[in-house]
């Protein structure tokens, strides 16, 4: 119980905001992560996780059952779920995927915003646990296994200023990431996977793929927009 209390205690805790400089210096870190050619592979991996984990929740809660995750070696990867073939569920399901790391980010962005930046980590450590339960091949297994360790291992071991760091530098790694894999799908023109989200999307509802992949790269735009001036007013405030 005391393990409990304390972990209920570190989580739950308001960390002071760290200074501009700081929030400002992550987000540049973060936005050459993203356009650096030898780091946004790494980057895709993690996006590629929440993108999967975007079409797991929704999948679960328009009531298809779920049927496995699987991430791969080259940053691709496949949620499986079972229900009707068509309809507003299965379109909300394929629709997720692309949209929900700009929509974690946000939500990220508000936590941060409250202080509470180890108690976003502490949800992107259980999110991690809960996919692992529906992950059906080794790699994406160790994947999970190795963010969730070294999120564990940060979030009880780390000092509050490292750990602020971290968490800002997540959310802007989210926030960034997102309009990315949606502009190489619209790059991509006759290149593009006839399996992507947005072919299956235009089979189901007849609107273009190109259609869907400009509405899936204005949404994360926007929630760029969101992200960022979540926490403008009070690094204006502070300068």
């Amino acid at each position: 119980m005391d393990a409990l209390t304390e972990t209920w205690d570190r989580a739950t805790a308001v960390q002071p905001l760290p200074e501009p400089w700081v929030v400002l210096a992550t987000g540049a870190v973060a936005l050459v992560l993203v356009l650096g050619s030898a780091t946004w592979r790494r980057v895709r991996l993690g996006v590629t996780v929440v993108h999967e984990a975007g079409h797991a929740v929704v999948a679960v809660l328009v009531g298809r059952r779920l049927q496995g995750i699987r991430l791969h070696a080259d940053t691709s990867g496949v949620t499986v779920s079972r229900g009707r073939p068509t309809g507003p569920g299965m379109v909300a399901t394929l629709a997720a995927g692309y949209l929900a790391p700009a929509a974690v980010g946000v939500g990220a962005a508000l936590l941060l915003a409250s202080g509470r930046g180890v108690l976003m980590l502490w949800l992107i450590l259980l999110l991690l646990v809960a996919l692992l339960v529906w992950v059906r091949n080794w790699y994406g297994a160790l994947t999970l296994v190795v963010i969730g360790a070294g999120i564990g291992l940060l979030t009880w071991y780390a000092e509050p200023e490292v750990q602020a760091v971290v968490a800002y530098l997540v959310a802007w790694l989210l926030l960034l990431a997102a309009p990315r894999p949606v502009l190489e799908l619209l790059t991509a023109g006759k290149r593009r996977s006839r399996t992507s989200d947005p072919d299956q999307l235009a089979r189901l509802t007849h609107l273009p793929a190109p259609v869907w992949c400009v509405l899936m790269l204005l949404a994360n735009l926007a929630g760029l927009l969101v992200g960022a001036l979540t926490l403008a007013p009070d690094l204006l405030a502070r300068a």
